[in-house]
């Protein structure tokens, strides 16, 4: 009897040191992104945007986790890892939907949800190794947001009345 595999300490694919590393820059770029959220706005900020961001990380780290303990014969069963890389995207985009709302004239929310579909895409990004691409894209993110929200309220005005707000 093995008492690890009891206990729930099974041997990985990727060494566990590699995982929580993974684990702990998905974090990191979370809050990269959640941080410029939080200074800024009422809504989905620092918490949230680190939640998605590792959420989407081990989600991702788990189906690549299962999809290398599958035994697969000539007939056996067919892994596509891709399929659960698809579902996490969908549950984050479903997430980010929650946080548009409509008042009147005025969409609230829909910088606020695509900061948290992209935080989604940089936990993805860090599960599998990328970790250049996922800082580069989260210090992007977060130069846009915090670039662009200064263009807009020089260039519209902070009082206009507008169709979409810029959050």
């Amino acid at each position: 009897m093995d008492v690890g595999n009891e206990f729930g300490f099974v041997q990985t694919y990727l060494p566990q040191h590699i995982i929580a590393i993974r684990l702990l820059i998905a974090a990191i770029l979370g809050a990269m992104i959640g941080f410029e959220r939080e200074r800024n706005t009422a809504e989905a900020g620092l918490r949230t945007h680190i939640l998605v961001c590792v959420a989407a990380a081990l989600f991702t780290i788990l189906t690549f986790e299962i999809f290398h303990t599958i035994e697969v014969g000539p007939n056996g069963a067919q892994a596509d890892p891709i399929r659960a890389v698809e579902a996490v995207t969908a549950g984050i985009a479903f997430l980010g939907a929650g946080a548009i709302f409509k008042s009147g004239a005025t969409i609230q929310g829909i910088t606020t949800g695509a900061g948290m579909w992209l935080a989604g895409a940089v936990g993805v990004a860090t599960a599998l190794g990328y970790y250049i691409i996922a800082f580069g894209v989260a210090l992007l993110a977060v130069l846009v947001l915090a670039a662009l929200r200064a263009f807009a309220h020089r260039v519209v005005g902070r009082d206009a009345q507008t169709s979409v707000k810029v959050d």
